[in-house]
């Protein structure tokens, strides 16, 4: 018998069967962990988002100095709308060693080992404080991440280790590339299409702003560093989606672009962003404008989320290589808040319980092995929290 284990698999239960989709409220997740936390003697604060319908959670034990370590999870999911499931996804089974349910291992999985250490690395905290947050809105552009990273930094509170336990297998990643995601939205001038000088077609707009996106696309490879250690090495461009018009014989008057870009560094956005600019300011626009002046385009930010980028010295991966007993340390392709933090000049790394290759899938799982070991590495933090782990200043 394994009581943490057990009382873990409960908490999972538990915050599994609170459907957090992004589209919807994630308070009842977060009074629920808030009032485990307090139980546990952690000062608890919830902020909560513009929208006042989702908030964050921000949680400390020991003293309130700079320079503490954060363990660091998303409350939300991903949607299970079209999904074939063998059983209700918000409803946890187990079977055959894993854990089954929407949220399962991305990532409420280790925000249930987290609360279920709670009460024991309360009693080993010392000089040294350890905190929780629990975010909103990860999976559609990071939002509460930067909102709370917003407040921590009014107040001068900056962590100084990170630990973000997303899904890797309990592999330490200590780099990937950025997300910025956007919609590019043309709007023209709406005609018979027998008569195409008399309109300004959107559409046709669109497949010209893609084309010069995919010359960028194909500039970006010779601009790779060459000390890259992406892979690819470059900073990539997708095109998700181009959606506009009406009919066959409709000139369209409206068009959409939906598009992404995954940033090595920033300059490489920044490139990017300001060719798209001049292209359109220059050329498209002016051709839109001859024939219909109140044509526009206007470039939609959906989310811009930095990336985690490798440093020779990182505090969070040397103290998480001594936890887990690991040897080194990995870049992954997929996204997290982590870059948030490390912007606000935390050394941060990603390690987890689970797999990303189960995230967002129907039947996500978790297997009990995997939540076995991160435990051991709470475990293990709590031993070191009042002997080895010091205070760190960023003062």
């Amino acid at each position: 018998m394994n009581p943490d284990l057990d009382r873990t698999k409960d908490l999972l239960r538990d915050l599994i069967a609170f459907p957090t989709v992004s589209a919807d409220s994630n308070m009842a997740l977060i009074a629920y962990t808030a009032e485990l936390l307090e139980t546990a003697g952690a000062r608890v604060e919830v902020f909560s988002a513009p929208c006042g319908t989702k908030a964050n959670l921000f949680a400390t034990l020991g003293p309130e100095v700079d320079g503490g370590i954060l363990l660091s999870g998303h409350s939300d999911v991903v949607p299970v709308t079209d999904q074939n499931w063998s059983s209700d996804p918000f409803v946890m089974q187990e079977h055959d060693g894993r854990l089954y349910g929407r949220g399962s291992c991305d990532m409420k999985g280790f925000i249930a080992a987290t609360l279920a250490m709670a009460p024991h690395l309360t009693r080993q905290v010392r000089d040294r404080p350890l905190h929780f947050a629990f975010t909103y809105d990860e999976e559609i552009g990071c939002f509460g991440a930067q909102h709370l990273a917003q407040i921590l930094q009014k107040r001068g509170l900056i962590p100084g280790v990170t630990i973000i336990g997303e899904p890797t297998e309990m592999r330490i990643i200590e780099g990937h590339k950025g997300c910025y995601e956007y919609s590019t939205h043309f709007c023209g001038l709406e005609g018979h299409g027998s008569s195409p000088d008399l309109g300004v077609n959107a559409v046709e707009m669109a497949v010209r702003y893609v084309n010069r996106l995919l010359q960028l696309k194909d500039s970006l490879r010779g601009l790779a560093p060459a000390d890259s250690a992406f892979d690819p090495p470059w900073t990539t461009v997708n095109v998700g989606a181009l959606n506009g018009g009406v009919a066959h014989n409709v000139i369209a008057s409206r068009a959409q672009v939906d598009w992404e870009m995954r940033p090595v560094r920033t300059s490489d956005a920044d490139f990017v962003k300001s060719a798209l600019r001049h292209y359109c300011d220059n050329e498209l626009l002016p051709r839109m404008r001859a024939v219909h002046p109140q044509a526009t385009i206007e470039l939609e930010v959906i989310g811009e989320v930095a990336g985690l980028i490798p440093t020779d010295e990182n505090e969070a991966r040397r103290i998480v290589s001594e936890l887990t007993g690991a040897n080194g340390a990995d870049l992954v392709a997929f996204g997290t808040e982590a870059g948030i933090f490390q912007a606000m000049g935390s050394d941060v790394v990603v390690c987890g319980p689970g797999s990303i290759e189960q995230a967002h899938k129907a039947d996500e799982y978790l297997a009990v092995d995997q939540l076995s070991q991160c435990l051991v590495m709470l475990q293990r933090l709590g031993a070191k929290l009042g002997t080895q782990l010091g205070a760190r200043s960023h003062g």
